[in-house]
């Protein structure tokens, strides 16, 4: 079947031929250009409001068959053009639903983005980068068509719907950021969503600052206040200009390992396995039998709390997750040497084995 376009396209075509051949061959009949034209549309078009001259010659009735056969047929089939172009149109934006659809009910451990402003369009394009599954989620269906051309799975809706976030498998997904401007909505959404799945993980959006005790209180686990961290960094332009200039160069490092990777230093993630002898050892003992080669600078605990600056004594425990600082090279070897084998993903800038 041609495709819409061509059969517009090739209906235009035969149609004006049609009038050229018609008009000429009245014209060679002896009627005047305007009168030839009239007797092409009128007969073309259906509209028979008689010859403008008498058709009594058997050639001349022949000819007129033709031209009505030849137009008729020429408009009838543009005009299937455009029907096929709006059914073809209508079919796909439906097909392209239910594709969507499908695709959403198979997701898991995906991303859930509420409200798609300017901070939702900035998370999705990163989450685009990086090549992780999410759904879009909001009230605005010209926001919506905008997130669908970037590529983002989406659905219509109020993301405080229980419904919605059932239609977009909460119960499945691994995080749930909301970044809707309105900080009311926002801690609801969190409190709909940490009691529709208790192990989600919830990054929400305050736009003040006495709002983040509100969110965490509603179950939030991290709390993004936009006008805070805008006045942090322009505090730090004005005080510390020269690092800040350091670490914006455009040379192509984009991320921070990426810079200290220049620096042969490399930011690591240690996960410490149940079996690991690890377990029950202190940071300092680590770090003597490490001979130098790294240093701890924050624990993350099974429950999800982070410890910074970790003291010495600081003991190790099963589900712990070590974020050392080091020699690129240096702590993979030092974990297969000391840590019992399991598959583990190093976040730096590249994947290695976990141990």
């Amino acid at each position: 079947m041609q495709s819409p376009l061509k059969r517009i396209l090739t209906g235009v075509l035969f149609l004006v031929a049609t009038v050229i051949i018609a008009v000429a061959g009245y014209r060679l009949a002896g009627w005047s250009l305007l009168d030839s034209l009239y007797m092409v549309v009128i007969t073309t078009f259906g509209v028979g409001y008689g010859e403008v001259r008498p058709i009594n010659t058997p050639a001349l009735k022949i000819f007129t068959m033709l031209v009505i056969i030849g137009g008729t047929s020429s408009t009838i089939y543009l005009v299937g053009g455009f029907v096929q172009m709006i059914t073809e149109g209508e079919i796909n934006h439906v097909l392209g639903k239910r594709r969507m659809t499908r695709t959403i009910e198979t997701l898991t451990n995906h991303i859930i983005i509420c409200g798609f402003g300017r901070m939702g369009q900035i998370l999705a394009r990163q989450l685009i980068d990086s090549k992780i599954p999410f759904i879009v989620i909001d009230a605005d269906p010209i926001r919506l068509e905008k997130a669908e051309e970037m590529g983002c799975l989406v659905r219509l809706g109020n993301a405080t719907d229980e419904t919605v976030l059932q239609a977009v498998g909460i119960d499945r997904a691994k995080v749930l950021s909301t970044v809707l401007p309105d900080d009311a909505a926002n801690v609801f959404i969190t409190l709909t969503a940490r009691e529709m799945n208790p192990n989600l993980m919830i990054l929400a959006r305050g736009e003040l600052p006495s709002t983040e005790k509100k969110l965490r209180l509603a179950g939030a686990d991290q709390v993004v206040l936009p006008a805070t961290i805008s006045g942090l960094r322009m505090a730090h332009m004005i005080t510390h200009p020269a690092t800040l200039d350091f670490f914006n160069q455009d040379d192509g490092r984009t991320t921070l390992n990426e810079l200290l990777s220049q620096l042969d230093i490399q930011v690591d993630e240690v996960a410490i396995a149940p079996n690991s002898p690890m377990v029950g050892s202190t940071i300092g003992d680590v770090e003597v039998r490490s001979k130098g080669t790294f240093i701890i600078v924050a624990i993350r605990r099974a429950d999800g709390t982070t410890i910074t600056h970790p003291p010495q004594s600081a003991l190790l425990i099963e589900g712990d997750v070590v974020i050392v600082l080091g020699h690129r090279g240096d702590t993979p070897q030092f974990v297969k040497k000391f840590v019992v084998k399991d598959k583990m993903l190093y976040r730096g800038s590249r994947v290695r084995e976990r141990h």
